[in-house]
């Protein structure tokens, strides 16, 4: 007797395309995966479209259009596991600097005929709108907790996700710490691991791709860089960035007004 493949479906609302690019980077690992599941659909990959409904959903970008507000619940109806990849679907993304001032301030300055556009005021993370079950954190998603999450949900499991700070990565990597060495302002003890230390690595401080890290306490973080020669402003600047909207980043940055 044959047993049904779990099916897949992954799904784009307002990103890049980053970390449904990064499924595919995944190259080798694919293949062994698409013998496991079925892929319900996929729409950077194949224009084949099976539908639902998807022992396994996942999700990348913002919520930004009411369009998009009444697809993530379909989604949601149709998937037994519900998955936010990435930073846009987890935190709102690059896409909820908008959040900080007028939309149609934005709109304004960067489209011509403005009146056609049907955007909410902010663009949110896919958890304001449905229940997620599990969060893949980065811009965009690391290849190994991408396999670990396929590898674990296959088997019943739950993924081991990282809750450490990026300078545990780096110190694992040997590197010398960019602030201390260098003086130049990094996000790393208050960012999430995960991503490999990839900037630090190259001399360059974490912009915090990653989001917050687990217990953070960056008002500590930011008045010892202040304390130390970054001028406030450019704290703001730094956390106001690609996870501005994420719960502890924006709290801050709200308080820090």
């Amino acid at each position: 007797m044959n047993v049904p493949k779990p099916r897949l479906g992954v799904f784009k609302f307002s990103s890049c395309d980053g970390c449904q690019l990064a499924i595919l980077d995944c190259e080798e690992e694919l293949l062994p995966l698409t013998e496991q599941v079925a892929i319900g659909e996929f729409l950077e990959a194949s224009a084949d479209v099976k539908g639902g409904p998807f022992d396994l959903a996942l999700v990348e970008g913002s919520v930004s259009t009411p369009g998009e507000v009444e697809r993530v619940k379909r989604v949601r109806e149709e998937s037994k596991t519900l998955v936010a990849i990435g930073a846009c679907a987890t935190a709102g993304g690059l896409q909820a600097l908008r959040n900080w001032d007028s939309l149609g301030l934005f709109q304004t300055a960067v489209y011509p005929h403005p009146e056609y556009l049907k955007c909410l005021e902010k663009a949110s993370p896919i958890s304001d709108y449905v229940p997620v079950d599990i969060e893949l954190r980065g811009c965009p998603i690391s290849k190994s907790q991408l396999m670990q999450l396929f590898s674990s949900v296959l088997s019943g499991a739950l993924p081991r996700l990282p809750g450490n700070a990026v300078c545990f990565e780096c110190k694992r990597r040997g590197n010398s710490c960019v602030v201390v060495a260098g003086g130049v302002p990094c996000l790393g003890p208050v960012t999430m691991d995960g991503c490999g230390a990839i900037c630090p690595s190259f001399g360059r401080g974490c912009y915090g791709c990653f989001g917050p890290s687990n217990d953070v306490n960056l008002e500590s973080y930011a008045s010892w860089l202040v304390s130390h020669g970054t001028p406030r402003p450019a704290v703001r600047g730094l956390v106001r960035g690609i996870n501005s909207n994420s719960k502890e980043f924006r709290e801050w940055l709200e308080k820090d007004d």
